[in-house]
């Protein structure tokens, strides 16, 4: 299988971020006293893949992150990762863009 470009480009902090979501998988799944292959089988991979997905390897898929995640029982913590309500920057940048009054549009003036 051939290897995307942006895999092997990726800026530092997100495979440093990448290897830290691997390394606290690992912890997690250790903490709970779950074998590596306990853990495949419940999040239908290989131990291969979960080896990868530990080591913060960027070429598992999102959607096996995820499926680990829920084994561990933490879905509920993605779900809030990318949550708009802490958006801070977001929302300052939407604020800029408000207009500075309102008017009524065609006849109702």
């Amino acid at each position: 299988m051939r290897r995307s470009i942006a895999l092997d480009a990726l800026p530092a902090p997100v495979q440093r971020a990448l290897n830290k979501l691997g390394e606290d998988i690992a912890a997690a799944r250790r903490r709970r006293r779950i074998t590596m292959a306990v853990m495949a089988e419940r999040a239908f991979i290989t131990r291969k893949t979960l080896a990868r997905l530990e080591r913060g390897d960027s070429g598992v898929s999102i959607g096996i992150y995820a499926t680990v995640v829920f084994v561990l029982g933490m879905i509920d913590r993605l779900a809030d990762l990318i949550d708009s309500r802490s958006d801070q920057l977001g929302r300052v940048l939407q604020d800029e863009q408000l207009p500075k009054r309102v008017r009524p549009r065609g006849k109702a003036r």
